[in-house]
């Protein structure tokens, strides 16, 4: 079990580091950089060739590509994120109080997403062909055919324009939290559950379902156990187990979903801040962004790996033989 982690953290390590060569690659090979956004902004026009290089030289951007990776990449190691070349404020500072804010959102969004989707897909899954099975099947299909800021668009135009429920854009004011003004969240919130719960749920549905026809709880319903209890005792922890990863997947989902969701709703999270330092080619802030980004997501499907391990005894023996 011990090698079979240490395996899989191994290769989780070399997913990272090839995510961070590829995503300064990629940005080096944009068709201007962070110099020639600067001197549009001030209304340079057509900047001349001295005038580039002197600001290239200012910004360290005329020295060659992998020097300026290596000492990223140095600085990164020892968690020094480097200097953002546009505002020139050390890039962990900015990445601070945003990525407060997406945390806060992304949270929210699991504590309600991961109850929700484990509830619908055990409920269909135990009386399948049912009317809750129907019901619960035909909505998640629907929910899962509907791109996330449509959603987002009915919620606002629902709950916000014509209900007056909650406040259409989220903003957090510089200098305080998200949880300061909690009702800023909860259409955020509620976009991303209904993107991004419809998938797990009918996973765990499938799994539910195929664990009712086995013949371990066919023995175990023999032996007079039914109800609640062979629910919550017996059939749960074998779907459940098995929808470890579509839960992961739906976890990692909310990097992508919360990038659609901060710019729908104004929502000064990490996401933002990222297509802001994009279009000004600001390489160290979208460096050290994309690499934490992707680190998040590897570290969540590697958590799902060593969790499904865990909890489930067929995978556990599959690894001893050496098949998984």
């Amino acid at each position: 079990m011990l090698r079979y982690a240490l395996r899989r953290t191994g290769a989780a390590i070399g997913v990272l580091a090839t995510v961070t060569v590829l995503v300064f690659v990629l940005f080096e090979l944009l068709d201007s950089d962070a110099a020639v956004v600067i001197l549009s902004r001030q209304g340079a026009g057509d900047p001349s060739p001295e005038h580039l290089a002197t600001l290239r030289a200012e910004l360290g951007l005329d020295r060659p590509a992998p020097v300026r990776f290596a000492e990223w990449l140095a600085g990164f190691l020892h968690g020094d994120l480097g200097q953002s070349l546009i505002s020139g404020r050390p890039v962990a500072d900015v990445l601070f109080d945003r990525v407060a804010n997406s945390a806060a959102l992304g949270l929210l969004t699991l504590l309600v997403l991961i109850p929700l989707a484990l509830g619908l897909g055990l409920a269909a899954g135990t009386r399948p062909g049912s009317r809750t099975d129907r019901i619960v099947s035909a909505a998640a299909l629907t929910m899962e055919a509907i791109p996330s800021f449509v959603h987002g668009v009915l919620l606002v135009v629902v709950l916000a324009l014509s209900l007056r429920l909650f406040p259409a854009v989220s903003l957090v004011p510089t200098g305080t939290s998200a949880w300061e003004r909690p009702e800023v969240l909860v259409l955020p919130v509620a976009c991303l559950v209904l993107g991004l719960s419809p998938h797990p749920a009918r996973m765990v549905r499938a799994q539910t379902t195929e664990v009712m026809t086995s013949e371990y709880i066919r023995t175990v319903r023999l032996n007079g156990v039914g109800g609640m209890r062979l629910v919550l005792r017996h059939v749960a922890p074998n779907a459940v187990s098995a929808s470890i990863h579509p839960l992961a997947g739906s976890a990692v989902g909310l990097v992508g979903g919360i990038a659609v969701v901060e710019t729908l709703f104004s929502y000064p999270g990490v996401s933002q801040e990222l297509l802001i330092a994009i279009s000004a080619r600001d390489y160290p802030f979208v460096q050290s962004a994309a690499v934490l980004l992707a680190a998040f997501g590897i570290g969540v499907y590697l958590l799902a790996d060593l969790l499904a391990l865990l909890v489930s005894p067929r995978a556990r023996a599959l690894v001893g033989e050496g098949r998984w």
